[in-house]
């Protein structure tokens, strides 16, 4: 048999005991970024984010808006120009042969909507036109044949309206 050195150490005498508070294993939680990365790098990535720079910038050079290059001419609206007529007729005229109000009345005759500032052009030339055919006395061909319809209507409604034993004296 071979011979066992001393030790103070106690052996295991039976069964270890499992302890009952046994922890449980954890998540690594993700720890919280503290302190400033290293590098020289990195601080001037920073210092350039924090705000624009004020450049000296020389005013000879010219601005970056876009520059059309066909020659635009800007059409005048025919509202903004007041002709002055020598007579109402010459008037009267003008505003009967004018293109825009007539593709206006147009519009409005097929039901389509317009502008604002189109309506209220209808509405203004269209208010002048009347004023100008009350000062030269004319009427619209449109009322008369009503006037002569009601008048027959009148006629005949009071030739029905006649009893003949009247006149048989």
């Amino acid at each position: 048999m071979a011979r066992q050195k001393k030790s103070r150490k106690v052996g295991k005498i039976g069964v270890a005991k499992t302890p009952s508070n046994v922890r449980k294993p954890t998540e690594k939680r993700v720890k919280k970024h503290l302190g400033k990365p290293a590098g020289s790098r990195n601080n001037e990535a920073l210092t350039d984010n924090q705000g624009p720079k004020k450049v000296n910038k020389d005013p000879r050079h010219g601005s970056k808006k876009p520059v059309s290059l066909i020659v635009e001419t800007k059409e005048q609206k025919s509202a903004s120009k007041k002709i002055k007529y020598f007579s109402p007729t010459q008037e009267l005229a003008a505003i009967e042969q004018d293109p825009r109000l007539a593709t206006l009345l147009d519009k409005i005759g097929l039901g389509k909507k317009i502008t604002r500032e189109d309506q209220q052009y209808v509405d203004q030339t269209l208010a002048r036109h009347k004023v100008l055919c009350d000062m030269l006395g004319l009427t619209d061909e449109a009322e008369k044949p009503k006037e002569s319809s009601e008048q027959q209507s009148d006629l005949y409604s009071q030739f029905e309206a006649i009893d003949i034993n009247d006149f048989k004296d």
